[in-house]
């Protein structure tokens, strides 16, 4: 991205006038009192009076919208374990809480919870209890009908959360 890209900012930003950050500079944010985060360039010389403890960290993959996809305040309500699931159900599709737990090396109970909430907020989905084909490299062309477990999917939102989360962060389970 060059500072001659047209940028849109998330809706919790804004830029700061005073310095006019670009997006080939570095940036910190700064709380105003309202509920946006000021942007500025990381040496902007207002900022050497401010209350430091109000100043954020950020990158500008953190702050701009990338593809059409704007990251909304549900986003910001997860955690790093939420997007781990996510990102795993993005990777292998559906699954249920138990399985999750094992590959996160998580506790089950954890992931129980989280998976509610992710299916309460609109990011997950309960799967019906249909036939599911073993994961490929299991067992070939193997159905099974699992009636003891709840089973969850990526809604489209949800995919993009987990699209963003990974492709923003560069991460990988």
């Amino acid at each position: 991205m060059s500072s001659k890209d047209k940028i849109q900012i998330r809706e919790e930003y804004t830029l700061a006038n005073c310095c006019k950050p670009s997006t080939d500079e570095a940036i910190v944010g700064y709380h105003s009192y309202g509920e946006l985060i000021k942007i500025h360039t990381k040496d902007c010389p207002n900022l050497a009076n401010v209350e430091s403890n109000r100043l954020v960290e950020l990158d500008w993959h953190d702050v701009v919208v990338i593809e059409g996809f704007t990251p909304n305040r549900k986003y910001l309500s997860l955690g790093e374990n939420d997007f781990r699931i996510l990102a795993l159900h993005l990777k292998v599709g559906l699954d249920y809480s138990h399985k999750v737990a094992r590959m996160l090396h998580l506790e089950k109970q954890e992931v129980f919870d989280r998976h509610i909430k992710l299916r309460e907020i609109g990011l997950l989905r309960r799967v019906p209890k249909v036939m599911i084909r073993y994961r490929k490299g299991v067992v070939d062309n193997k159905w099974i009908k699992h009636r003891n477990h709840t089973y969850y999917e990526l809604t489209e939102e949800g995919r993009k959360f987990a699209e963003h989360y990974v492709g923003q962060r560069g991460r990988d389970l």
